[in-house]
């Protein structure tokens, strides 16, 4: 087993990484004999995995009860997060339990956000089950839900205790989700790390199928970028914004279309195609690199192209409700080379039109 320390002081903690990560009886440190726990998960997952993870608290002298959520990104919200809440109150939980996110992003997050108002905040640790998350989601300490006119509209930064990733949780994962955490995988490399991009127009394929070596190197590689700008930027105000490269674009998508209808990754795909082309128009990005991100795109079966039928006016509508809007300025993290993006203020609106019509 690997691990990558996230530093941030006294809220520091590791990101564990390996296969059958479970057989370690030390791994949800600093859970202890007479401690409560909640596992926090979906109904699929409870299935294949739960016995597995309930076992090992039980043999530690660990109570652990369970509550069941609802799967997919529409119900990322504040009445599922009560459900929560509500077991955790039935079953008498104070101030001193843990709670466990088992799952992929919708989980960590409608988790995440519960332990940090429950009893005015409790420790968590993320089970991350699928590659977005392990590389992206569950990392970094942000939980939020969805408001029907916005996502993430509505949460606060709390950092789990640790976070443990097991590889072999992908196994299960359907090939639709695997693919859409690649499209948060090929951001990273973009965003700081040129050598990574071109090891991944290498390696797209061993990946997708899964080769333990690839599989593991790429995740490494995602936990240490992110760490090292969430170490940096803890409350994403300066370096960690880099890594909503397509995001302003991609939640204008997920929002339009309706949570779940796009998957998170599918929706980034398109954004990060946006940005590069936003970045071409402004003179700042290479044609010939944009045509390399979208070709590594298409190679990972990520989609190119927005919604046919959604229009500029949908755009602006969802993008002006961005979390980075400020004083109505939309700002953009846009690549200027493969592995060094900015941050850009939008003055002329006809140039984000112009690149929607573009890519639609």
């Amino acid at each position: 087993m690997e691990k990558v320390i996230v530093n941030l002081g006294k809220n520091s903690y590791s990101i564990n990484i390996g296969f059958n990560v479970f057989k370690n009886s030390d791994i949800f440190y600093p859970l202890q004999s007479g401690d409560q726990a909640m596992l926090v998960t979906n109904k699929t997952l409870l299935k294949i995995y739960g016995d597995k993870i309930s076992s090992q608290f039980i043999k530690k002298g660990i109570k652990i009860d369970q509550v069941i959520l609802s799967d997919g990104e529409e119900y990322k919200t504040l009445h599922e997060m009560e459900k929560i809440i509500s077991v955790l109150l039935e079953k008498n939980h104070n101030r001193d339990t843990t709670l466990l996110a088992l799952g992929g992003g919708v989980v960590g997050d409608l988790t995440g956000f519960t332990a940090s108002i429950y009893q005015r905040g409790v420790r968590y640790i993320q089970i991350p089950t699928t590659l977005l998350s392990q590389v992206d989601a569950a990392i970094g300490g942000k939980t939020a839900v969805n408001h029907i006119l916005g996502k993430n509209m509505i949460g606060v930064f709390w950092q789990p205790s640790s976070v443990i990733i097991d590889i072999n949780f992908l196994n299960t994962l359907p090939k639709r989700q695997l693919i859409s955490g690649l499209a948060e995988v090929i951001k990273y490399a973009i965003i700081c790390d040129n050598n990574f991009f071109i090891w991944l127009e290498e390696n797209i394929d061993l990946i997708l199928s899964l080769n333990c070596t690839a599989i593991k190197y790429c995740i490494h590689k995602c936990c240490e970028l992110k760490s090292q700008l969430v170490s940096l930027d803890e409350r994403d105000m300066n370096d960690r914004s880099w890594l909503n490269l397509g995001h302003t674009y991609g939640h204008a998508i997920e929002a339009y279309v309706g949570y779940g209808n796009w998957l998170h990754g599918e929706a980034i795909s398109v954004g990060i195609v946006m940005a590069a082309r936003t970045a071409e128009l402004l003179g700042k990005f290479k044609k010939i690199n944009t045509d390399r991100i979208i070709a590594l795109l298409k190679k990972a079966g990520l989609p190119i192209q927005g919604p046919k039928n959604m229009l500029p006016d949908a755009y602006f509508l969802h993008m002006m409700r961005d979390k980075k809007v400020l004083s109505g300025v939309i700002k953009l993290v846009i690549p200027t080379k493969i592995g060094q993006v900015e941050i850009y203020n939008v003055t002329d609106k006809k140039i984000i039109t112009s690149v929607i019509h573009s890519c639609s």
